[in-house]
């Protein structure tokens, strides 16, 4: 299902009180908007979130106005999660959020109470930066691909046939989605193999798009991965087993300091987990598809890999 929040969003900017008008907003939908701003931002009872919504509600909207002007963003999210519905062979509901986000994550996921739930922030997709809004100015035509990435991660942290790490995680939650604690418990080669899937995952459902457009990457980032391809594969291995937050924010956060990405001696770019993971699970995607691949767990696809390269292991 999707669940459009824009209009309560504006309601409460339009609201004599907008700061009390948004935290009723907020309460209205607590279960998953709490989740987003834990996940995401920062609790929504810390000293700091009134600072937050402040600067939220504060924010010109000129080009987020004109974006649902202009595009049917609800028909676009309907039909790319009906597509994902299909292709990933969902067997339990999962809806998508509309919303307007406070500059975090342009998209997420997240499972409240065993439900799988995408996230898109409308204010990242309007085409143009926005400085006020943190917005980073990208083409609507992007959102049904974002979608599918999130959907994707959904479907390994809920299907009943999931074998995947992630998923008894989401499990011993009690059926909910953390970023910090499944960043803390989880294998590198998990995470790695999570978003390598979500990225496999909106190629099958997205297509046309240029391929550092799925990873998140511009041309030129993209370019160096490509370069480093052979080293990051090699230089990796050896952490794959190992768990820690710090490993998730190395390879899969944007903002990490050049001393927090060395790895082997060389300082590898932001977020590079995202094409190693792509790399690590093309094998299990070809062989066995994606709605196979997005339930498997990361040694069977390690195990894949191996195969198709042609290495031997102990």
């Amino acid at each position: 299902m999707v669940v459009n929040l824009v209009p309560e969003f504006f309601a409460a900017l339009d609201a004599q009180d907008p700061l009390e008008a948004y935290r009723k907003y907020l309460d209205e939908h607590r279960l998953v908007l709490a989740a987003y701003w834990h996940n995401y931002v920062l609790d929504l009872d810390s000293p700091h979130a009134e600072d937050v919504m402040r600067r939220t509600l504060a924010a010109g909207r000129h080009d987020l106005t004109r974006l649902l002007r202009e595009v049917d963003v609800v028909g676009m999210a309907d039909e790319a999660l009906r597509a994902c519905e299909s292709t990933f062979e969902i067997e339990r509901p999962v809806d998508v959020y509309l919303t307007v986000g406070v500059g975090a994550a342009n998209a997420g996921e997240l499972v409240v109470a065993g439900r799988g739930i995408a996230f898109v922030c409308l204010e990242h997709f309007t085409g143009r930066p926005n400085p006020e809004t943190y917005g980073l100015g990208l083409p609507p035509r992007l959102i049904p691909l974002w979608i599918a990435h999130e959907v994707a991660h959904t479907v390994r942290y809920t299907s009943p046939t999931s074998r995947a790490e992630m998923a008894r995680i989401v499990a011993g939650c009690n059926g909910s989605y953390d970023y910090w604690e499944s960043g803390s418990r989880a294998t590198l080669r998990e995470m790695l193999v999570n978003e390598g899937l979500a990225v496999a995952g909106a190629e099958a459902v997205a297509s046309g798009f240029d391929p550092w457009d799925y990873l998140g990457y511009s041309r030129r980032q993209y370019r160096r991965l490509r370069e480093l391809d052979a080293f990051l594969r090699h230089a990796i291995r050896t952490e794959l087993d190992e768990r820690g937050l710090g490993l998730r924010l190395r390879y899969l956060s944007g903002g990490m300091s050049p001393a927090q990405r060395l790895v082997a001696g060389k300082v590898i770019p932001e977020r590079s987990g995202y094409y190693l993971g792509r790399r690590m699970v093309e094998s299990a995607v070809a062989v066995q598809g994606i709605a196979a691949a997005l339930r498997m767990d990361a040694h069977e696809i390690d195990r894949l890999d191996v195969s198709a390269s042609g290495a031997q292991t102990a």
